[in-house]
């Protein structure tokens, strides 16, 4: 149970490796001390801040953001280390300058696994513009925190003079340089989607502050992620939005160390008045698919921010356009002749001039986000790499579950030929709806112009292809016995889509046919779900009937709903609701247009399950800046083997595994 904590009140802690989440609604600056059983900082060298993020067992962020995530090891901590406090500030020269005028900071407390443990909502600030938030505290050998929330008006300087720590206003000046430096790559909170007509006013900030992707950035912001770790999708006529379940959660649950991570791998050295080569892996974690996953988030920031300054200086441009061509048309003196010919023309070229700089820094960060890529897109794993990467022809079954499996591509009408991968954390938070209809979607082979399809169901096939595209790579990233997928295909439209799984053996049951076939899976899978369920709320885990698979399920379901009664639907449901928290997910392949005859009652399915399409769809969109970003599938190279060849390596360890 979480503790919500008042000032001045402690708790003691059940972990020493915890998780700090802060939550301001503006961008702020994370900071933390050590200090001595007399709280006092020894020097500067105990101070983690963006200019310095890093000591053992400590880290915060390089920039400035609206939520930050820090890492910290109580258990590393230096002997004479006795407190740990938690700073937070207002960067100087952005935004506001004292607490006052924000919503109060709210601070959590997370273990390992992401449980939290307590929370602390600062309040009572003012004209304040630091505040120590929280203090981590060794007493008898076990460490403890308090709610602090002493603020500071005086700033990081007073703050660190409060601390006794020497060239305290140094070191104030330090941290603020290291936050400007940082502050064209600073996190704003998430926004919602503004109407065109004012969105210039919301982006200008954006685009003064030259936006531009850095080597150097921090953990990617969970506000611009659902609880998925995907981008916000939006279905028909829906309008986005932020989940409500809660920021991402990026620790990574196989961690067995301790210890703090081990160093980025260095950048070659850059020619002079160049900026660095970029690094595959040049990003805060654990381990490299953890960099590799912050990585690839990161981009996907730097690319939604440097589009997002890119859009609001070309609205602000076309505003001031429109404003001085207004002031020419309402002086009868300059309506007409030369002088107001010279007016218009001067106010043209001015709307040039500034398109054409926010242009240039556009193109000057695609440039090395598409470096980035370049060497980025080799380093992937198989769980995070496209089809055509050819480290799937080393591909071996895993050990051990990563922490992401891509679903596609994302991309913006500005980012031309760069892809930014679609990664989503595992295991899943949601099922997955591949979308089979829309009229106009499917206009011939795969979207192709002026193709044109036989019959119905072959319209529909590349909806299944990527459903098994997905199942597959599901099947191929999960261990051995972790992980199974099972398949309703009432009219049996799907067989030659499903040739790869059938074929290789990799599925536990055959596909489901007939109103009887989808019967027996749901009824199966129901009784799975009510048992598991009864098992976890009784604490009996290990006490589940003999062929009761406790490992994570994936249930297709194709032509939806072609052979489903009113009891199957209602079974479906129960599994789209209960499912997720025992590991069952559903992969719904369908028109959503053909369940209309059920009215509203299917419209908590269908918002419960992450919408992909077939083609490229601009459907998918983000709470943090409201792009609407493009997805395109992860289609498999038209001749290549790999599906059935990784397929046959995961049907062979399964074998080995139920002997």
């Amino acid at each position: 149970m979480t503790a919500e904590l008042v000032r001045g009140q402690n708790h003691p802690l059940s972990e020493v490796r915890l998780q700090i989440r802060i939550s301001a609604g503006r961008p702020i600056v994370a900071a933390a001390t050590l200090a001595d059983e007399n709280g006092r900082v020894a020097s500067p060298e105990w101070v983690v801040h963006p200019g310095a993020p890093v000591l053992p067992g400590l880290e915060v962020s390089r920039q400035a953001a609206a939520d930050h995530r820090l890492e910290v090891d109580l258990g590393v901590m230096p002997g004479e280390v006795h407190r740990v406090s938690v700073l937070l500030a207002l960067p100087a020269g952005v935004g506001p300058t004292r607490f006052g005028a924000l919503a109060a900071p709210f601070v959590a407390i997370a273990g390992p696994d992401g449980t939290e443990l307590a929370g602390y909502t600062v309040t009572g600030l003012d004209a304040e513009s630091a505040v120590v938030a929280l203090e981590f505290y060794r007493r008898q050998g076990a460490w403890k925190v308090r709610a602090v929330g002493q603020g500071y008006a005086g700033g990081l300087a007073e703050l660190f003079a409060d601390q006794a720590l020497p060239q305290a206003r140094h070191l104030a000046d330090t941290v603020e340089e290291a936050v400007v430096l940082g502050v064209a790559r600073s996190v704003p909170a998430p926004t919602p989607h503004a109407a065109d007509g004012d969105r210039f006013n919301r982006t200008t900030a954006l685009a003064q502050q030259s936006s531009q992707a850095h080597p150097d950035r921090g953990a990617p912001h969970p506000a611009s992620l659902d609880a998925s770790g995907a981008p916000t999708a939006s279905g028909a006529g829906e309008q986005p939005s932020a989940s409500a379940s809660g920021p991402v959660d990026y620790s990574h649950p196989g961690r067995r160390s301790a210890a703090p991570p081990p160093p980025a791998p260095p950048a070659p050295p850059a020619a002079p008045g160049q900026p660095a080569p970029p690094v595959a892996g040049d990003a805060t974690g654990w381990s490299m698919d953890e960099r590799l996953y912050n990585q690839v988030w990161g981009m996907f920031e730097d690319l939604a921010r440097t589009t997002a300054a890119y859009r609001g200086a070309v609205d602000f441009a076309d505003s001031r356009r429109e404003k001085e061509l207004d002031q020419v048309l309402s002086d009868p003196r300059s309506r007409i002749g030369g002088q107001g010919d010279a007016a218009r023309e001067a106010a043209r070229a001015r709307h040039a001039h500034l398109v054409d700089q926010a242009r240039a820094v556009l193109e000057r960060d695609l440039a090395q986000l598409a470096a980035e890529s370049d060497v980025v897109e080799p380093a992937l794993p198989p769980a995070y790499a496209r089809w055509d990467n050819p480290v799937w022809h080393g591909y071996r079954v895993p050990m051990e579950i990563p922490m992401a499996v891509r679903l596609g591509d994302l991309r913006l009408p500005e980012s031309g030929d760069l892809r930014i991968p679609m990664l989503v954390r595992l295991p899943l938070d949601r099922g997955l709806w591949i979308d089979s209809g829309r009229p106009g979607l499917l206009d011939g082979p795969y979207g192709d112009e002026g193709g044109s399809y036989a019959d119905e169901g072959e319209r529909r096939r590349p909806a299944m292809d990527i459903a098994v595209a997905h199942a597959a790579r599901l099947l191929a990233v999960y261990p051995p016995g972790e992980f199974d997928v099972h398949v309703i295909d009432p009219a049996g439209s799907g067989a030659q889509s499903l040739a790869p799984l059938v074929q290789t053996g990799v599925l536990g049951h055959p596909p489901a046919v007939g109103a009887a076939g989808v019967a027996d899976v749901l009824g199966r899978l129901t009784r799975r779900v009510d048992l598991l369920q009864m098992a976890v709320r009784g604490g009996a885990a290990d006490a589940l009937p003999p062929g009761v698979d406790p490992s994570a399920q994936l249930l297709v379901v194709n032509d939806f709903p072609h052979g489903f009664d009113d009891r199957a639907v209602t079974q479906l449901r129960y599994l789209a609701d209960e499912g997720p928290a025992v590991g069952l997910h559903l992969m719904m392949v369908a028109d959503r247009e053909d369940a209309a005859a059920y009215g509203p009652l299917l419209d908590p399915l269908w918002h419960s399950l992450l919408r992909l399409t077939p083609v490229a769809d601009d459907h998918l969109a983000d709470p943090w800046v409201g792009h609407a970003w493009t997805y395109e599938p992860p289609l498999v190279p038209s001749g290549s083997q790999v599906l059935q060849q990784v397929l046959g390596q995961v049907a062979t360890a399964r074998r080995e595994w139920n002997r």
